[in-house]
């Protein structure tokens, strides 16, 4: 409760506060460019004196808003996907498992960065590469929760009850699965906000001057030695938040009973 707790502010810091903050995030100020601290501007300005703390709210919703939209959108391909492959079985498991194999063949950075560059730089683009190598996960992980389950008695009766394939898979597969989508996607937002975060910084998602963490690590790297607020402060944001992202994850792992394996959950 504690950890679910502190995500919910955070939640609202980030979604309340631009909107507290009297600054405008994209306003550019020359002659405050490079401030620290004061009562104006509470956590400095940048190298074009715009308001630090309005930047790094507006760079929350981007960041935060973003990984959570691409998880959703993975969960609903991955999802369905697994149920499927897991429960009909035959030549489109084969295929789908094909598929899968072809996607871990490589880490998921290298493929997001290849696609990345690929479909060039901008938030969409980075969406689109970042879901095509995080559905897998989650596909697999349904599938093997789905083989173990279609073996059990319940399953049988239900099948002999007359119930279709699509109402046994939504009815008793889909409740099933839930858990486990719920902890990994947890777990994974962390991940998430670091993979965009990460390839912001390399110039390959949010472009200048939209605010967004990545983004601001970097534009904030040529001055670190005389101005290293420009830096810490996003910095200390992306750590906070995957920080108690994980926390949550590992809370609803225990809440749920579910174990860790190797690939995945059960």
């Amino acid at each position: 409760m504690l950890s679910f707790t502190l995500v919910i502010l955070l939640a609202f810091i980030f979604i309340a506060g631009p909107y507290i903050v009297p600054h405008d995030p994209l306003k550019v100020q020359m002659d405050n460019r490079l401030q620290t601290s004061s009562w104006q501007h509470w956590l400095g300005t940048d190298h074009m004196g715009r308001d630090l703390l309005a930047r790094t709210l507006a760079g929350a919703k981007l960041t935060v808003g973003v990984s959570a939209a691409v998880l959703a959108v993975s969960v609903c391909i991955g999802v369905p996907m697994g149920l499927l492959s897991g429960y009909v079985g035959g030549w489109l498991d084969r295929l789908f498992m094909r598929l899968v194999d072809a996607f871990l063949a490589f880490p998921d950075y290298i493929v997001a960065i290849v696609l990345s560059g690929l479909l060039g730089p901008g938030m969409l683009n980075l969406m689109i590469a970042i879901i095509t190598v995080k559905w897998v996960s989650y596909a697999r992980l349904v599938r093997s929760t789905v083989l173990t389950e279609k073996s059990k008695d319940y399953v049988t009766m239900a099948k002999i009850s007359g119930l279709s394939p699509f109402k046994i898979m939504m009815k008793h597969m889909l409740p099933h699965v839930t858990g486990n989508v719920l902890v990994l996607s947890t777990l994974d937002m962390g991940k998430v906000i670091l993979m965009i975060a990460s390839l912001s910084y390399i110039g390959l998602g949010a472009q200048p001057p939209v605010p967004e963490w990545g983004s601001m690590l970097n534009e904030g790297r040529a001055f670190f030695y005389h101005a290293s607020h420009l830096m810490l402060v996003p910095g200390l944001a992306i750590a906070i938040i995957v920080l108690l992202t994980n926390l949550l994850g590992d809370s609803l792992r225990e809440h749920f009973g579910v174990k860790k394996q190797k690939g995945g959950f059960s």
